[in-house]
């Protein structure tokens, strides 16, 4: 009965180990071992390894359990068989699934998965020290498994899943509508052309640089653009834009009587393909907030 139980022990303790290893393992986030790895925890390191070889931690894994299973169902059965017959053998089988089933996976794995944040770190240690003992089987398993794959396993986030989390961060109340609506935007901006981001010329307010400042008080004072596109002869030919804030100036220090092509400046134009992220690029490194949009004949298209 001692050898009984103690096969019984064997299968269920080792797989046990080992099915809440590889449930740990698969769980962990690369955002977790990133963030682990800036605070300087030996363990994040550890982590890192095994993820990037991924292939190796299971294999090890997979490995063990072979064994815990094999060894122990056949001791445990033969064992039964010497104690109760062999009539007993295949209730013994019978009772050894369920136990397997119940106490060295769904149990395990179901923790794995729920507690993996807590685990890790000792899963990463388990993990690596098995590895080692293992070696042969494990480069054997790489070696064999090595047509299988082609490449390297991409275990990062990429922009559609990066955007999928920022969504569920604020359904899940951990980021707020307005961050979430933020990263989105931001991941999105590569694909986004700068036409779809700018005020179409149809609808541009916009001034002849030959009229008078006093003019131009005159018929837009109620206008509150800070930034004003600025044409000459035909709204079609912008050839810079000015400050509202310039205007002012001049209508306050009696200059009234001078034109508005006198304070204007220039706009850098931009191809309307460009994506928005480079536009924004752009804007930061020149320093402006406004740029002309044309099209690929250099017709003007937006701002």
């Amino acid at each position: 009965m001692y050898l009984l139980i103690t096969y019984v022990l064997i299968a269920l303790v080792f797989s046990f180990l080992c099915s809440i290893a590889e449930s740990v393992l698969l769980s962990v986030t690369s955002g977790y071992i990133a963030v682990n790895e800036k605070e300087g925890k030996p363990s994040a390191i550890v982590l890192k390894d095994l993820k990037e070889n991924i292939s190796q931690p299971l294999a090890a894994i997979l490995t063990l359990n072979t064994i815990a299973h094999t060894v122990g169902a056949a001791g445990a059965g033969a064992q039964a068989s010497a104690l109760f017959g062999n009539a007993a053998l295949g209730i013994a089988s019978a009772i050894m699934t369920f136990l397997i089933l119940v106490f060295s996976e769904i149990i395990p794995k179901t923790l794995g998965a729920h507690y993996w944040e807590r685990l890790a770190p000792i899963t990463a240690y388990f993990v690596r020290y098995l590895v080692w003992l293992l070696y042969p089987f494990v480069k054997l398993s790489d070696y064999l498994t090595r047509s299988m794959t082609e490449g390297p396993v991409l275990t990062g986030i990429n922009r559609e899943e990066l955007a999928a989390l920022a969504e569920k961060g604020w359904e899940e109340g951990q980021l707020a509508l307005k961050e979430s609506n933020i990263m989105v935007n931001l991941l999105s901006m590569d694909q986004i052309k700068v036409k779809d981001a700018s005020t179409p010329n149809t609808v541009l307010f916009t001034i002849s640089e030959t009229i008078t400042i006093k003019d131009y008080y005159d018929q837009h004072s109620s206008e509150t653009f800070s930034r004003i596109p600025v044409y000459h002869d035909t709204p079609d030919n912008i050839t810079g834009f000015v400050l509202k804030s310039d205007l002012l100036h001049a209508m306050a220090g009696d200059n009234g009587s001078y034109l508005v092509s006198e304070y204007k400046r220039d706009m850098t134009s931009v191809n309307e393909q460009m994506p928005l992220s480079k536009v924004i690029d752009k804007l930061l490194h020149l320093r402006t907030h406004i740029m002309l949009v044309v099209d690929e004949y250099g017709s003007v298209r937006g701002i």
